[in-house]
């Protein structure tokens, strides 16, 4: 591996010979632009309009528009003599906790390696300090003529520098989000931390590679070859406009546990044997009130003829005895008035 630069780590008076090592590498299909009618090589030329000629790459400089439209041109010379205290040096400024750094700052990883001999013991100082510490270094670099900023951090048993956007370079995310309140429900929280825990479940970051280069070759392959480009059936678009969420997320980890080979699993071992979504459930309640409606009717009239049936028989009754009560009165007054006039 081939270093890419070459200076020291800086923080207060202790100074670390390191060099840097490119950390990423992207695989690509390098393709060519082309004249699509005969397959040429299509190249782009330095042309200077003024001249109306092709230039040489010696013949180029770097210019700034101005915003009236006119030009400055800048030398190499007016580029070194700009002030750039980080050459040659990563320079910390302070130490933080890892989670400080927003990772949308993040930017191109280089390996930090030891230069020499008399590096190794303050390299691994750094190294454990911050692993026990859980922080990063924010320090200062300058990188092809332009100062960066970067963090030092530890990757397995290694520093890797991370350099990082300017905080005023990564644009507010204000006016992006949703607007407006939004409920979600506690049951629809939990079935969306289960779908997260089953997609999740022998989960290998390794294990993945780009499928669209790979397809890409096999078609490079088979035009060199001479041979019917490969096809693969498109996919059926299984998705569409969500209705139920709750119904969505059922159905999404009821298909990543088949998708695994696992069945479905009994109440009893803490899953919904028959998952059915909600406007289905609303159906089945439905159906049931339905069914249940004419029993209840039934009832209802049975339990009203008994009460007029019990409040009948008890006015009868209450006839009786009051017809009783009048009759006794009436023998009672007959038989003093017949006393009266026996006397009399």
């Amino acid at each position: 591996m081939r270093a890419t630069w070459k200076g020291a780590i800086s923080f207060g008076l202790v100074t670390i010979p390191v060099q840097l090592f490119a950390a990423t590498e992207e695989h690509d299909v390098p393709l060519r632009q082309v004249h699509a009618k005969d397959g040429s090589r299509v190249r782009m030329r330095r042309f200077c309009e003024a001249e109306d000629r092709e230039i040489s790459y010696p013949e180029v400089a770097k210019g700034y528009e101005a915003p009236d439209g006119s030009m400055i041109t800048l030398t190499d010379e007016d580029l070194a003599k700009l002030p750039l205290p980080s050459k040659k040096v990563i320079d910390v400024l302070a130490f933080v906790n890892a989670d400080t750094i927003d990772p949308l700052m993040f930017s191109k990883a280089y390996y930090v390696g030891s230069s020499d001999r008399s590096a190794v013991k303050p390299y691994a100082l750094l190294r454990d300090a911050l692993a026990e510490a859980g922080q990063v270094a924010v320090t200062k670099i300058a990188l092809r003529s332009r100062e960066a900023l970067a963090v030092l951090r530890v990757h397995e048993d290694t520093l890797v520098l991370q350099t990082c956007l300017w905080p005023d370079e990564v644009r507010p995310a204000a006016g992006v989000a949703p607007e407006g309140e939004v409920t979600v429900r506690p049951q629809e929280l939990q079935m969306a931390r289960s779908l997260m825990d089953t997609l999740s479940q022998d989960f290998d970051l390794s294990s993945l590679h780009d499928e669209y280069q790979e397809a890409l070759q096999q078609v490079v392959e088979a035009r060199l070859q001479g041979v019917e480009l490969p096809t693969e059936e498109e996919a059926v678009p299984t998705g569409g406009k969500v209705i139920d969420l709750m119904a969505a997320l059922e159905n999404s980890v009821r298909a990543a546990q088949e998708s695994r080979g696992e069945g479905p699993k009994s109440k009893a071992e803490g899953q919904d044997a028959d998952v059915r979504t909600l406007p289905a459930r609303k159906t089945a309640k439905k159906a049931a009130a339905k069914k249940a409606a004419p029993a209840r009717k039934a009832a209802g009239s049975t339990a009203k003829k008994a009460a007029a049936s019990s409040k009948g028989a008890s006015g009868k009754k209450s006839a009786a005895a009051t017809k009783k009560t009048t009759a006794k009165t009436t023998a009672k007054k007959t038989a003093k008035k017949t006393t009266k006039r026996a006397s009399a």
